[in-house]
């Protein structure tokens, strides 16, 4: 939650100025909003109320102990794609046998702990996969409640890199392979099918491929009925996308609508795993100008964080929007707002108009979702430090890093 004090043109994360969240714990540094976090969960919850969905919060989006004790204190179940993520769930209080355990690489070391703890489900993603879960499930004595990921072969038409949902990706089971897949499963003694489920890719900001992919996976549902493979509960993935700059994002009370007439009257919970549209807006990055240059092409503001801390960017050619704090009377100039590491692709945000000059402060938007999540230590730089705040309180939720914790698991032998 971003707002702005028109006496003094100060930017606040809800009723704390950021100049004030820099003071105390300087840059660079991630900042959330406790209400923004609350108000993007409830909107599902009031939007699907019709259906009751379970509303999985997608761990990878951003994995601070806080913000999962967090939307596990509104009753979210979560998503997960690796063992680590699941003992981040465990950690902060969330619920295993709420948690879908995603994911196309699972190893046996990492079934093995989620079946021990209890997971919901595991969303399978290969026949491979299938026979994995069956072998750990009979030694452990356990039967693994499952579900298939199928691959609708939706174009989402997002981002290349975050679509999911084409044959060519590596996601899931082929739609037409998916029968046979469900028949596979159904024949192992130690695996229970209760479900689908269908991802088609992320930063989605269009209804229809979302609807067309509902569609598909209903059509197999009644399939698989008829085969006798009765589903308890079908798995619409996340993929919801937020507002970067000018996006016309989805309305999520018409993609309810639309999903409670499809589904009619079958008897199915419906699943859901948001990650970006949860903490996207929730969070942003704030940062220092350490110098404004002058090239003889391009002007380039140089601040304190860098692509390690916000990888979008470079990775994605993601847009960010990027403002200074406080405003002053200064000629704005176009330049590529860029941080310190050793590489040209880093870079925050290309030929913005700012004003701005050598320690003010800025705020990179939206960065809530895959900004800390995707963070190195490139250049051996410190991951940033992490604040939540909720009205006029702050609470620091992720130290910042120091070299010697960078060090601690190396060692220089000869």
């Amino acid at each position: 939650m971003i707002k702005k004090d028109f006496r003094n043109m100060t930017l606040f994360c809800e009723q704390l100025p950021y100049t004030h969240l820099a003071e105390e714990f300087g840059t660079p540094l991630y900042v959330y909003s406790k209400s923004a976090l609350t108000e993007a969960f409830e909107n599902y919850q009031t939007a699907f109320a019709a259906l009751n969905p379970l509303v999985c919060y997608a761990v990878k989006a951003n994995g601070n102990l806080s913000i999962i004790k967090h939307f596990a204190s509104l009753g979210s179940g979560f998503d997960i794609v690796s063992g680590g993520e699941l003992a981040r769930v465990l950690a902060a209080g969330g619920d295993a046998a709420k948690t879908i355990f995603s994911g196309v690489g699972k190893s046996e070391a990492e079934i093995e702990f989620a079946l021990n703890a209890g997971v919901k489900c595991f969303n399978m993603e290969s026949i491979p996969e299938i026979d994995r879960i069956q072998k750990v499930a009979a030694r452990l004595g356990k039967v693994a409640p499952v579900s298939l990921r199928v691959n609708p072969d939706v174009d989402a038409k997002t981002h290349p890199y975050i679509s999911t949902g084409l044959k060519a990706n590596k996601f899931g089971i082929a739609y037409a392979d998916a029968l046979e897949a469900y028949r596979h499963a159904s024949r192992q003694s130690h695996l229970k099918i209760v479900g689908i489920d269908c991802h088609i890719g992320s930063q989605l900001t269009d209804l229809s491929p979302l609807i067309e992919a509902c569609e598909r996976i209903l059509a197999l549902v009644d399939q698989l009925a008829d085969e006798g493979i009765v589903l308890e509960h079908l798995d619409l993935g996340g993929g919801v996308g937020i507002v970067y700059q000018d996006e016309n994002v989805p309305d999520l009370g018409a993609y309810a609508q639309s999903v409670q007439k499809l589904m009619g009257t079958r008897r199915l919970k419906l699943v859901l795993e948001p990650g970006r549209s949860l903490v996207g807006n929730a969070g942003s990055l704030l940062t220092r100008v350490e110098f404004v240059k002058h090239g003889e092409e391009k002007n380039f503001v140089m601040v304190d964080a860098a692509m390690n801390d916000l990888m979008r960017p470079a990775l994605y050619d993601a847009y960010h929007h990027i403002e200074a704090i406080e405003t002053k009377d200064i000629e704005p100039l176009t330049a590529n707002i860029v941080g310190p590491i050793c590489e040209t692709g880093d870079f925050l945000g290309k030929d913005r108009t700012i004003a701005c000059e050598e320690g003010d402060l800025l705020l990179i938007r939206s960065a809530g979702a895959y900004g800390s999540s995707m963070a190195s230590n490139y250049n051996t730089r410190n991951r940033a430090a992490e604040v939540l705040v909720d009205g006029n309180e702050c609470k620091l939720i992720r130290q910042r890093e120091t070299v010697e914790q960078q060090m601690a698991n190396e060692l220089a032998c000869l």
